[in-house]
């Protein structure tokens, strides 16, 4: 394996940017005061399983649907737009419909952390990067997940609510410009 840390760091970020650990912060301190407390390492090894998993059969259930990678990086490129629009408009285009009560599976490990934008972007990055290098991005943004999951209160105090908006939206400007590479990068092979 040829490593590149140029593109490791590509590939980290924009998955941190999708994940938006930071962003929920908010949302996470919420559920957590609701459910009383947030099983971390749980969430995080669950969460990492649904990323992984998507990154190695995910190509091949696409095959199955009839689908190629560079089709789904295109369709993957606008929901992560979508989802860069999201976070600097502050409107939310995609409606969670997350049941605090389910646990720390259910809303957090899926959809909040490894939901439809991630796992879409782990496909997209897939068809431009080495499997390998994805893998060890997934496992940086796991450490971290796990570390902010594990300090959520403290990260809040430090933040507070402007820097956290602030983070949101810088991540936010950040995941557009990644949607369009990945859209730029992608449509050209699907045009002939």
């Amino acid at each position: 394996m040829n490593f590149n840390l140029d593109e490791f760091l590509t590939v980290t970020f924009t998955l941190f940017a999708v994940i938006d650990i930071i962003g929920s912060i908010p949302l996470l301190i919420s559920l957590k005061d609701k459910m009383g407390g947030i099983r971390e390492l749980r969430a995080t090894l669950i969460s990492g399983g649904f990323m992984i998993l998507f990154l190695l059969v995910g190509e091949k259930f696409l095959n199955m649907m009839g689908v190629d990678v560079k089709s789904f990086a295109v369709g993957g490129s606008i929901v992560i737009f979508i989802l860069g629009l999201e976070m600097v408009l502050g409107v939310e285009f995609f409606k969670s419909d997350a049941n605090p009560s389910s646990g720390t599976v259910v809303p957090i490990a899926f959809p909040l952390i490894a939901g439809s934008g991630t796992l879409t972007t782990v496909i997209s990055l897939r068809a431009n990067y080495n499997e390998w290098l994805v893998l060890l991005a997934i496992l940086a943004n796991l450490v971290f997940v796990y570390l902010v999951l594990h300090s959520l209160n403290q990260i809040a105090r430090l933040l507070g609510t402007g820097g956290l908006l602030a983070v949101r939206k810088f991540f936010g400007v950040i995941l557009l410009a990644i949607a369009v590479k990945i859209f730029t990068t992608n449509l050209s092979g699907l045009i002939k």
